[in-house]
């Protein structure tokens, strides 16, 4: 690939990185988990018990106004506690991409920054390197990864050049996945997805969304 080329695609596509989970302030965080549309709702119902009770005293209405408002604190509580818990978790998956990466352009083999890896790209690849892109092999010796920080699995997997008629990535043995290392052999992959679009950035993208359930499975498919 061309320089020229390289750098239209990388405008195109943007840069290889996980994005950064937007910060806000603790307290509004917390509010936030104070003010949404089913705590509203808890207002109004607490407001509503403790009126029954300044009408009717006696009737035990209080004890239920106070309940309605235990039980929306301690939903705050949690849900802010979950998001700091995904802010923490998304910024760990961002400590495990690599800082740069061994491609070919314009014929040579040059060491460059990850953020500039770009769909088409061929990346150059030995044991103990880790994946900075989702990718298949093209070329392949005696290659085994890790992929643990993906699957969960403690034991290395072993991956080949080739057609594959998988139906998930998950399950292909010629696709070489972002955030995983290369527990031995060498190999060269050309990237098909960068950045977000790789199955380790919807990774990230659900650990956000949906703090406490990362899932690789229900991030999508990509082709293979």
């Amino acid at each position: 690939m061309s320089a020229a080329e390289a750098r239209r695609r990388l405008r195109e596509f943007g840069p290889n990185h996980v994005e950064e989970m937007r910060h806000e302030h603790p307290l509004l965080r917390f509010l936030r988990g104070l003010t949404h549309f089913l705590a509203l709702i808890l207002w109004v119902a607490a407001a509503l018990a403790f009126f029954a009770e300044w009408s009717a005293p006696g009737a035990g209405m209080a004890k239920v106004g106070y309940a309605i408002v235990a039980v929306i604190l301690v939903s705050a509580v949690f849900s802010f506690w979950q998001e700091y818990r995904a802010e923490q978790t998304l910024e760990a998956l961002r400590q495990l991409l690599p800082q740069r990466a061994v491609v070919v352009r314009e014929g040579k083999v040059v060491e460059l920054p990850i953020e500039e890896l770009v769909p088409g790209d061929i990346v150059v690849l030995a044991q103990g390197d880790h994946i900075s892109a989702d990718c298949r092999l093209i070329e392949a010796f005696s290659v085994r990864v890790d992929n643990a920080i993906i699957t969960g699995e403690s034991l290395p997997q072993a991956r080949e050049a080739g057609s594959c008629t998988a139906d998930e990535l998950l399950d292909a043995r010629n696709i070489l996945l972002a955030g995983t290392s290369m527990v031995s052999g060498q190999a060269r992959a050309i990237v098909f997805a960068t950045g977000m679009q790789t199955e380790f950035g919807k990774i990230a993208l659900l650990t956000e969304t949906r703090p406490g359930r990362p899932c690789l499975r229900c991030a999508g498919k990509s082709s293979i």
